[in-house]
């Protein structure tokens, strides 16, 4: 397994992390503790006094958080979650593309309104860094490869235009305000903890069940995965940089494989007598699929050093192995299409 060595630039820092009970923001809240971080994490109020995937990190790392349930939707909670705090990673988000389709407004109310509270309140508190986490898809089907940080931006789903306007909305409290903030692009992020809606889980899951017909959407599409713990080095590697400052930065492998070869490297994987069969009610609208995202590195790399240390096969191994092991991936249902 790669090295992460720790930053002590987070040593004895106050952090919060929004989103900390989702996919990277659970596995960055724990990175930031062993990186001697003090860390909050904010995490959706619900009645089910869950903490999401917080619930399934070991107690000594929950017990040495301190947890903030909320709403980044509402300004009051987010103003008071931020106070006092040196470093913002604001990862809170809808992230969903077919569910943007049908319910496009709580995705305007969380994306764009909730980055609005947390870019608001950053200001009000004099926080000396704040990370704003974006996605590859504001670029589109790709117009060049490897798509750098100059690309065109284009809103072919609700999801991907909420988080255009999410990030335009950063580089104006830089612009306006000169807030130290920077945004973080990943592509395609997968791995342990990852969401039942995304690809790689959507096809595990089925495969570890035993259903030897893999139902999918479009097959063609190409994307670039990081492993969420490169991932989460790049993230890591932004908020050191003083030259990151009022940048978009994307973190990418500068790799890319299509769908339809990457659910093969799966089946290689786990049972090489399943195959892949379309399902319609997965397909995209055709104006709205990306068709292909391959990302350019570069400037991360010159700003930070940060490069990828995990190849496809061997942060696949790492996923799938969780999902056969970690008693948390029980409740991922493999017979269910999550939207």
């Amino acid at each position: 397994m790669p090295d992460y060595s720790s930053p002590n630039t987070f040593k004895n820092k106050k952090v919060l992390v929004t989103g900390a009970d989702g996919f990277i923001g659970s596995h960055l809240t724990e990175a930031l503790l062993e990186a001697g971080a003090d860390v909050t994490a904010f995490v959706y109020y619900n009645s089910f006094n869950s903490w999401g995937w917080i619930d399934s990190v070991d107690k000594e790392k929950r017990d040495a958080l301190r947890i903030f349930s909320g709403d980044i939707r509402d300004p009051n909670g987010v103003r008071e979650a931020v106070k006092g705090q040196d470093y913002v990673f604001h990862l809170a988000a809808l992230i969903g593309i077919p569910f943007s389709y049908h319910s496009p407004d709580s995705y305007v109310d969380t994306n764009i309104k909730g980055t609005l509270n947390v870019l608001q309140a950053c200001r009000d508190a004099g926080t000396q860094r704040v990370l704003v986490t974006s996605t590859s898809e504001v670029y589109g089907t790709a117009q060049y490869v490897p798509i750098d940080e100059d690309h065109p931006f284009q809103g072919q789903s609700p999801y991907s235009a909420t988080k255009i306007g999410a990030d335009r909305l950063a580089e104006s409290f830089y612009r306006s305000f000169k807030l130290p903030v920077s945004i973080v692009r990943p592509f395609n992020t997968y791995g342990p903890r990852q969401s039942a809606r995304a690809v790689i889980p959507t096809i595990v899951t089925q495969l570890l069940a035993g259903v030897t017909e893999i139902k999918l959407g479009s097959l063609t599409p190409t994307r670039d995965f990081n492993f969420v713990k490169d991932t989460v080095a790049g993230f890591l590697a932004i908020a050191e940089a003083d030259a990151a400052i009022g940048q978009e930065i994307n973190i990418a492998t500068q790799d890319e494989i299509s769908i339809g070869r990457l659910a093969q490297e799966m089946i290689d994987q786990i049972n090489p007598s399943a195959r892949i069969v379309t399902d319609e009610a997965r397909l995209r609208p055709k104006a709205s699929e990306v068709e292909r995202l391959l990302g350019a590195n570069q400037k991360i790399n010159e700003l930070t050093g940060w490069q990828p240390r995990y190849n496809l096969a061997d942060g696949i191994a790492e996923t799938i192995t969780w999902f056969r092991e970690s008693p948390a991936a029980r409740g991922y249902k493999h017979d269910v299409y999550n939207v």
